[in-house]
């Protein structure tokens, strides 16, 4: 089969004659990698670096500098924070502190911790927020089982010894003294297996409303910041690397365009996932009143204050880490807000600094600050493992930042920026352009929708960076021969490819929920095709009222006026 596709290849290479056929070629063969998954993603994004210099696209030097970028140095310095924030169980603070503020409620415990995995997936990867607050959810939701089994085993016991009773009083009389009399056995306690796991369907259904909600908020929380997620970051340095004057998109208008959009799919979502699995009577479900609470939402409560005390009072590497986490974000804010100018004007070269300079320089300091306090408290209980071995261990090693080190999507994103730079050169771009031209009639709205439905589709059974790679550059061309603002579409495609979330292969968060047992993949469909729905009214809300002003979507800006015009040279 191997020999074949080569045959086919090398009889494909003869028959090119132009650019954008071999450009076509490799992206064609590219993108059937991506969506089979014949071979690692990773694996599958280095074939523009030998095709495009054997088909003559690309040099092999052009070729390599695309898969190192600015967005590449960014990744690594927000990994070395993240690192930070597992390594001294931060992220555990945070998220058992909301839990501790949202109370047991069924409605309320499944909002908290969907707050806390939107705040911490904003900062962290979707993945290891997931694999991170799910523990977390499954203590309780055992909690909750085992004391629903008590309390079934205390009542069947109760219901018995009064049967009894009532058997005796009215079986005494009439039986001789020398007859036994049976007194019923207890009822044995159940085997704790997983598929009899639950004492009652409504504890069946918490437990799945609370699984499916974290990964649909870890997703949710991905969009808000421009490093949220992998597919963010394609995204913006595609769109900076084809419209170089256009300036932006930057970590503060990415903030502000997608935080209400976050926000009202955050309510939105937990009113669909409470309506689906708990019923509609918020009132019962969301009480915060203390008299309304049962036994077992008593018992969770303290099993959640618990875990928190286990913790201990907060340490200085979390004091440190906070601080970081703080001054990365405000510094992020502040280099070009826009309606201000930045702390990049004290400058005196402008455009040198960029998001990626904040964050490396961060990221390096946290292998050179001690995690161990610099005056002599530090000799204190709080000092813990390897900070009591070695008095100098920095606040992360080599090794911390590398297990978390996502390379393969670093290799992902550079062969998606070596395939836009060929489409650039060969003129393929244009191509695709023109071919779309009868599309012209359609508003623009109606293109930026037929675009997400069409992304949002695809992505459930793509990876969803891999997806975006592919469509980013037809509908970026598409959006120039319409004379439609590119970021019209981009954006919402941008965050539309996120919302793979209707079965467990549509992203690893789906993957990590599903591998607990307590959803099926009927459950998965039915909430995900919700939460699909909702994610692309709100994208299409945003786009069309709050994006337009912020990114003057209602004219076709001059920087995409200039880059259709060098084009076509």
């Amino acid at each position: 089969m191997c020999s074949n596709h080569i045959c086919i290849s090398l009889i494909i290479f003869c028959l090119l004659e132009c650019f954008e056929s071999s450009c076509a070629y490799v992206l064609i063969v590219t993108a059937v990698y991506w969506v089979s998954e014949a071979v690692p993603l990773g694996a599958a994004a280095l074939v523009p670096a030998f095709l495009y210099p054997m088909f003559g696209v690309l040099k092999s030097s052009e070729v390599a500098s695309e898969y190192f970028k600015d967005t590449t140095l960014l990744l690594m310095g927000v990994i070395c924070l993240a690192a930070s924030i597992e390594k001294w169980n931060l992220h555990k603070r945070i998220a058992l502190r909301m839990v501790m503020i949202a109370g047991a409620k069924p409605g309320m415990l499944v909002l908290g911790f969907m707050c806390c995995t939107v705040f911490l997936s904003m900062w962290l990867s979707n993945t290891s927020t997931t694999a991170m607050v799910m523990p977390i959810a499954e203590a309780v939701l055992q909690q909750l089982i085992c004391t629903g089994i008590a309390d079934s085993l205390d009542d069947s016991v109760t219901l018995a010894d009064n049967n009894s009773k009532n058997s005796l009083k009215s079986f005494i009389p009439i039986v001789p003294k020398q007859a036994p009399i049976s007194i019923p056995a207890p009822p044995k306690k159940p085997k704790i297996r997983r598929d009899s796991l639950y004492p009652t369907k409504r504890d069946h259904m918490i437990c799945k409303c609370l699984s499916l909600s974290i990964t649909y908020a870890a997703t949710i929380g991905g969009l808000i910041t421009i490093t949220g997620t992998s597919t963010n970051l394609i995204f913006a340095e595609q769109f900076n690397n084809r419209y170089p004057e256009a300036k932006v998109i930057n970590f503060g208008t990415w903030f502000i365009f997608s935080l209400p959009i976050a926000l009202i799919m955050l309510m939105l979502t937990w009113i669909w996932l409470h309506c689906l699995f708990l019923g509609c009577n918020f009132r019962e479900t969301c009480s915060l009143s203390k008299k309304r609470k049962t036994r077992r939402e008593l018992l969770s409560e303290k099993r959640i204050h618990e875990e928190y005390q286990k913790l201990g009072p907060i340490s200085y590497p979390e004091v440190v880490t906070g601080i970081f986490f703080i001054l990365m974000t405000v510094l992020w804010f502040t280099r070009e807000p826009g309606f201000v100018p930045g702390w990049t004007s004290l400058f005196e070269k402008k455009g040198y600094r960029t998001d990626a300079t904040v964050s490396v320089l961060l990221g390096f300091l946290l292998f050179l600050i001690p995690a161990r306090k610099p005056w002599p408290s530090a000799f204190s209980s709080e000092s813990k493992g390897q900070i009591a071995q070695d008095p100098l261990a920095p606040m992360i090693t080599w090794k911390d930042f590398q297990r978390l080190m996502p390379w393969e999507i670093v290799i992902l994103v550079g062969g998606g920026y070596a395939l836009a730079a060929g489409c650039k050169v060969s003129g393929l771009s244009m191509w695709i352009g023109r071919q779309l031209e009868p599309m012209s009639g359609l508003p623009p709205w109606a293109v930026t929708l037929l675009a997400c439905l069409l992304v949002s589709a695809v992505t459930e059974f793509a990876s969803n960076p891999a997806t975006l790679t592919v469509f980013l550059p037809i509908l970026s061309a598409l959006s120039e021969t319409l004379h439609i603002n590119p970021l019209h579409t981009l954006i919402p495609a941008t965050m539309c490819v996120s919302f793979g979330v209707m079965l467990p292969v549509g992203n690893p968060p789906n993957a990590i929920v599903f591998s607990y047992g307590h959803v099926q993949i009927s459950d998965m469909v039915k909430a995900g095709f919700g939460v699909n729905l909702i994610g692309v009214f709100v994208v299409m809300l945003a786009i069309m009222t709050w994006g337009e002003p912020l990114f003057h979507l209602s004219e076709f800006p001059t920087w995409a006026l200039m880059r259709n015009v060098t084009g076509s040279f």
